[in-house]
């Protein structure tokens, strides 16, 4: 349950709605497998199999969208169509049109979905309703905007907004990287990534590297910024920040971990404990980061 990445928005703070009330709207979008011809279904599912669509502790709640996606590989289909196209060839004696080939194919997957292989996966939500926090564990903003969009078709109302800060990340990062000091209570790893604004995008990345001397400077002069850098913050958490304010490889250390693990005797113990430490870390973290990049813009 430990995020490893946060796509970061806004709610208003407070938020005016209950643990109760959002898990009334929530059982409107629930989980159901996949059914026939569907690729993909998605519905909310209790975060700790509890049968509780919300998970409240602490004044902190979390969510949990299951993704079931259906894998039907494309050689799969591709090959099914070249079979049928040849069948049909030798039958009236001269290949199939556009027309007809397009719902030949579209045939063929309508066939062969429901016998595919059903592929499961979830994400992760972090609200703090009180701060007005909305986190999604999610890679990719495209996958947050899953999310999102289920959320959208079960509230009555949903008022979010992304994450801006008055400060650009990337130039805030440039800065970081060419005076060689982070943000109090920040401190520089050895990762980052650098691309160029011309046409061609150049770009150099740096893996396990002391990211000091001529050579970043160099990069920085030429017009390269950071799209990515690992950081630590308060010697308990590290990251990686990139320039549209997404943080990805969060990890917390381990000895937080083993904090943790002390009390629990039960596995619904641990997953509170685990849920506890995570949001108590989160709720320090993130108004340090926006501080160390100006502090948040209102609209």
């Amino acid at each position: 349950m430990w995020f490893k990445n946060l796509q970061i928005y806004r709610l208003p703070s407070p938020w005016a709605m209950t643990a109760e009330q959002l898990a009334e709207q929530l059982a409107r979008g629930p989980f159901v497998p996949t059914l026939g011809t569907e690729a993909q279904s998605r519905g909310w599912v209790a975060p700790r199999g509890d049968g509780a669509l919300v998970h409240a502790a602490n004044g902190h709640w979390l969510l949990r969208l299951q993704i079931e996606n259906r894998l039907l590989p494309a050689s799969v289909v591709n090959a099914e169509v070249r079979k049928r196209v040849d069948a049909l060839t030798e039958l009236q004696g001269f290949g199939p049109g556009r027309k007809q080939l397009r719902e030949l194919r579209e045939r063929v997957v309508e066939e062969l979905l429901p016998r595919s292989h059903p592929v499961p996966a979830g994400l992760y939500v972090w609200i703090d309703p009180h701060a007005g926090w909305f986190i999604v564990d999610a890679a990719t903003p495209a996958k947050a905007e899953m999310v999102i969009e289920h959320l959208r078709r079960c509230l009555d109302e949903f008022p979010l907004t992304l994450l801006h800060t008055q400060d650009s990340p990337s130039y805030q990062m440039a800065d970081w990287l060419a005076s060689g000091y982070a943000p109090a209570g920040f401190t520089i790893d050895r990762d980052c990534a650098l691309k160029g604004c011309s046409e061609d995008k150049p770009t150099v990345a740096y893996q396990h590297c002391t990211l000091e001397g001529d050579e970043i400077k160099a990069h920085l002069a030429s017009g390269k910024l950071p799209v990515k850098l690992a950081m630590t913050w308060d010697d308990r958490v590290s990251f990686v920040l990139t320039e549209k304010l997404t943080i990805k490889r969060l990890a917390f250390l381990d000895l937080l971990k083993e904090e943790a693990a002390q009390n629990a005797e039960t596995v619904a113990d641990q997953f509170d404990a685990d849920f506890a430490l995570m949001t108590g870390e989160l709720s320090r973290f993130l108004p340090a980061l926006i501080g160390a990049l100006g502090g948040e813009m209102n609209d």
